[in-house]
């Protein structure tokens, strides 16, 4: 209230002061609920040096979104998936496809950063399609999101180029939360499958292991491991061979240092798994 003399009599102005437009910072969630939305508006305003002067445009699109393609021949599956990936802000659905044939011209007409694609279905299997995507389109992650619990499957679909494997029995935030990573570089697999991978993993080694192994033996070693491996004693394989018993037992202890074993029942073994042993004599 302010006073001012006009003509010998006091005039009361009232001044009603002009509030400015709300702005308010991103990390006051509670203090922005309380407010009526219609009397708020949110800027972005970032001050060099202030790095705690971040605020968001509210009506500003984003510009970050995640496209994905559905790739699954149950309808009520893609449904699904549609309706619940649509509730996350950072994702959109482009489009859907029903078998493999037609996941490969979705994928080459939307061109989406993530493909959730199924293994069993018509025409062409996920697998496949899996394979043909990451040689075709190398920028585009594949995530498998399937029933088979089986290793082999997620082995090869990993083999194939996929990203990604997730169960169906996975929860929408497991699913949309395993987009982000793979689309972000990651890689997802689902954690009661991880066995398989060590597994696998194991098993590459010792094959490794056991082709270095080769490679450093003889011609002459190998035959003579052969021998071994079909039960002759030293003496006949010195008889074979036209050696002295003694020439045979030199063979033998090179032999068993470069393969790192104690005993012929190893070195028999190791010939098995090699396949050195001749049909015939199994």
């Amino acid at each position: 209230m302010e006073s001012n003399q006009s003509g010998g009599r006091n005039v009361a102005v009232k001044m009603e002061s002009v509030e400015a437009p709300y702005v308010a910072p991103i990390h006051s969630t509670q203090f922005l609920e309380s407010i009526p939305q219609s009397d708020i508006q949110i800027q972005e305003h970032h001050k060099k040096g202030s790095p705690g002067n971040h605020f968001i445009e509210s009506n500003q699109p984003r510009t970050d979104l995640i496209s994905v393609l559905l790739v699954d021949d149950h309808a009520l599956m893609r449904e699904g998936l549609r309706q619940l990936l649509e509730l996350e802000q950072d994702l959109k659905v482009v489009g859907e496809a029903v078998d493999g044939f037609d996941a490969l011209d979705k994928i080459r007409q939307l061109h989406p950063n993530i493909v959730l694609m199924d293994i069993s279905m018509p025409m062409i299997d996920g697998l496949a399609v899996t394979r043909q995507v990451t040689h075709e389109f190398p920028d585009i992650a594949v995530l498998m999101l399937t029933m088979y619990r089986q290793g082999a499957q997620m082995l090869q679909a990993m083999r194939n180029g996929a990203r990604g494997y997730l169960l169906k029995s996975a929860s929408s935030r497991e699913v949309a939360q395993a987009i982000r990573t793979v689309y972000e570089g990651g890689m997802l697999i689902e954690p009661g499958l991880t066995g398989a991978i060590v597994s696998e993993f194991r098993r590459l080694s010792d094959s490794t292991s056991a082709n270095s192994s080769m490679n450093a033996l003889s011609e002459k070693e190998v035959e003579i491991i052969r021998y071994v491996a079909t039960g002759m004693s030293n003496k006949e394989i010195a008889e074979k061979l036209a050696y002295s018993e003694k020439t045979v037992k030199n063979y033998l202890s090179i032999i068993f240092q470069k393969l790192g074993m104690r005993d012929r029942t190893q070195v028999a073994i190791f010939a098995l798994k090699q396949g050195l042993i001749p049909d015939q004599e199994l």
